[in-house]
């Protein structure tokens, strides 16, 4: 169909999802999007529409994918949460137990539960990187492991926006000799079927939708006024929106900003965390493995982001930026506006993907107003 009409599934309970849905690609909001609800492992909401690319000649299909930037960080976390539950990672021990070359500098005490809570000190690179070493596996984590923190590691949050993929990505490597994208296809998004990729297959590319980037001066690392930090975080080397066309940018593995999927395929993972740890009859993560995410590492007002922050392993917690009806709850968006949230209480996810950027970092109105209409259908509001 190549009209961009809306398709999918709806449960009659969350109509107003679908109404809300359409309104904003009606509006202009969304160019092309999707949005999926999930509630104790059944997905209620399966909706997309809209346009895969600007000119709009290639309308949104169900098995369409989207670069959803740091919503990826989610599922680098999932991998952490999974190794830490099997008994392989303490989020306690530093991270040189794991990774010897990442004591150096006065990095020995940083442990792994501070690179999940982006309170390493580590947002950025100090040295010179130009865009093509995020393809540099080597380089990316050498570096880090080479330079000192950028602050005293444990005293505030500051968003790991680029670096907190390589830095989790490279402990899991250490531990389990695999990379972080073939770590996660065969020990999540393969047992589930899932639709997401860290490190895009060339033979994926024609299902790609093509990222519009956010307005002239609202994209990540516009503004004036940046500390140090901010300004080595968002603009060394700065994100290119237009690399994700690329096939180098899609076969890389970016595990903190890379990952291609859907909101189905995001939702349907994340079923993993929503439901105690059990997945389309899988058992991925004991129910204590699962809530582990919950438990709060550093509050306070991000150094990189500018607004407050409340951070547990690997996701934002209930009482930071977004507003969130349940207190088990966890949450992370992407840049330009994808979202996950994941509610341990009404055991739900809520998911969203598009193409057509805003200029956030935490998710926005599309997305919120999506899940408004979720909790509402559930009766959590």
């Amino acid at each position: 169909m190549a009209s961009g009409a809306v398709q999918g599934t709806v449960d009659p309970r969350f109509k107003g999802v679908r109404a809300a849905f359409e309104a904003n690609l009606a509006s202009g909001a969304d160019v092309g999007a999707a949005v999926c609800v999930t509630q104790d492992g059944e997905t209620l909401v399966d909706l997309w529409g809209g346009y895969a690319d600007p000119a709009k000649t290639r309308a949104w299909e169900r098995d369409t994918i989207v670069n959803v930037y740091s919503t990826t960080k989610t599922m680098t976390a999932l991998c952490a949460l999974i190794l830490a539950d099997r008994g392989a990672l303490d989020f306690d021990a530093p991270v040189a137990r794991y990774w010897p070359e990442f004591a150096a500098n006065g990095k020995d005490a940083i442990t792994v539960g501070q690179l999940m809570a982006h309170s390493a000190g580590m947002s950025a690179w100090r040295a010179p990187m130009a865009k093509e070493d995020f393809y540099d596996w080597e380089k990316a984590t050498t570096l880090l492991a080479a330079q000192a923190p950028l602050w005293a590691p444990g005293t505030q949050p500051g968003y790991h926006a680029i670096t907190q993929g390589y830095l989790v990505g490279e402990v899991v490597r250490r531990i389990t000799g695999q990379t972080l994208g073939t770590f996660f296809r065969e020990e999540v998004a393969e047992p589930l079927g899932a639709d997401f990729h860290i490190g895009l297959p060339a033979s994926e590319d024609d299902r790609v939708a093509e990222l519009i980037p956010p307005p002239p001066g609202q994209g990540a690392g516009d503004g004036a006024g940046q500390s140090e930090i901010q300004a080595l975080t968002f603009n060394n080397p700065g994100i290119d929106v237009a690399a994700t066309k690329t096939r180098a940018w899609r076969g890389a593995e970016i595990p903190a900003a890379g990952g291609t999927g859907n909101a189905r395929s995001v939702a349907e993972i994340h079923m993993i965390l929503a439901n105690g740890g059990i997945a389309k009859g899988k058992r991925f993560l004991s129910e204590a493995g699962c809530r582990k995410a919950l438990e709060l590492q550093i509050e306070g007002t991000d150094l990189v982001m500018g607004g407050p922050a409340r951070f547990g392993l690997g996701f934002g917690l209930a009482g930071g930026v977004v507003p969130l009806p349940n207190p088990n709850t966890i949450f992370w968006g992407g840049y330009g506006g994808s979202l996950v949230i994941i509610d341990m209480d009404a055991r739900t996810t809520i998911a969203f993907a598009m193409n057509k950027m805003a200029g956030t970092t935490t998710g926005d109105m599309r997305a919120l107003g999506l899940a408004m209409a979720s909790w509402q259908a559930l009766g959590v509001v």
